[in-house]
């Protein structure tokens, strides 16, 4: 059994220190973002790509933590921020799209992830789903439906490789991605990204509430199709933090 030391092997923080409602962002240049949108945000600290900031929401101890690209630190961070306290994780970072409805500048509300990453098998068998807490995507949806920015609720797919999608036809399992790619296209999935995956599952085996909310730079499927250019023109993903942040109010609320 492992002994928890009074501070994480990773992330810059301690026990009792962590909120129990916790934004995750993926760049640290986009914790003080979120955390500015927080009451009386404070610097926490930063080790590696974990960088922390606490703020509050109504009164209530909000954490936020960025966790580096992919699933091995997405889960290094969920695990030390529950050790420190944290209850509810949501993930807030961007995607690719899949599905051509979903567009550039769009929200995607993740209800369910494709296990393509490698992290999550550490924890459950593959054929467990991986699912947000329904009290957080609910949060989520309420929270989006009353923003205002264009949003989709669906499957999105979680890899490891960024490469691995965005040139598949030079890597030696070039036949396997593509298929993989179409059968995605062809059940739906909305978008792809690199996380959320491995946190559902994290959160499943801790008894963590978990979500994932996401701001669409651009669709490949609409580029190829000839419905966009190539050109990225929604970086900002200040629509997706609002839902984010309005989604932990609503979920504070619910709990007084």
């Amino acid at each position: 059994m492992l002994i928890l030391p009074e501070k994480p092997f990773h992330i810059p923080a301690e026990r009792g220190k962590i909120g129990e409602y916790c934004l995750l962002p993926g760049a640290p240049e986009r914790v003080e973002m979120i955390a500015k949108r927080l009451e009386n945000p404070v610097f926490v600290g930063t080790n590696r790509e974990f960088t922390i900031w606490n703020g509050t929401i109504n009164g209530e101890l909000v954490t936020v933590c960025s966790t580096g690209i992919g699933g091995p630190s997405a889960a290094i961070a969920a695990e030390e921020l529950a050790n420190c306290g944290a209850r509810v994780l949501i993930r807030v970072g961007t995607c690719g799209g899949i599905e051509q409805s979903v567009k550039s500048g769009d929200l995607v509300i993740a209800s369910g992830a494709v296990r393509q990453d490698g992290t999550s098998r550490e924890y459950a068998p593959i054929e467990y789903p991986a699912v947000p807490d329904y009290r957080v995507l609910f949060a989520l949806v309420s929270a989006a439906a009353n923003g205002g920015a264009p949003y989709h609720v669906g499957v999105v797919q979680s890899k490891d490789s960024f490469y691995g999608q965005h040139d598949p036809d030079r890597m030696p399992v070039a036949e396997k991605l593509n298929e993989q790619w179409t059968a995605w296209k062809r059940l739906g999935v909305l978008a792809s990204e690199m996380e959320s995956s491995t946190l559902f599952t994290v959160g499943a085996a801790r008894g963590l509430l978990t979500g994932a909310i996401f701001h669409t730079l651009w669709n490949q499927e609409r580029v190829a199709a000839g419905l966009d250019s190539t050109e990225i023109k929604y970086i900002d993903i200040a629509s997706a933090i609002t839902v984010a942040v309005e989604a932990v109010r609503i979920l504070i609320e619910q709990k007084k």
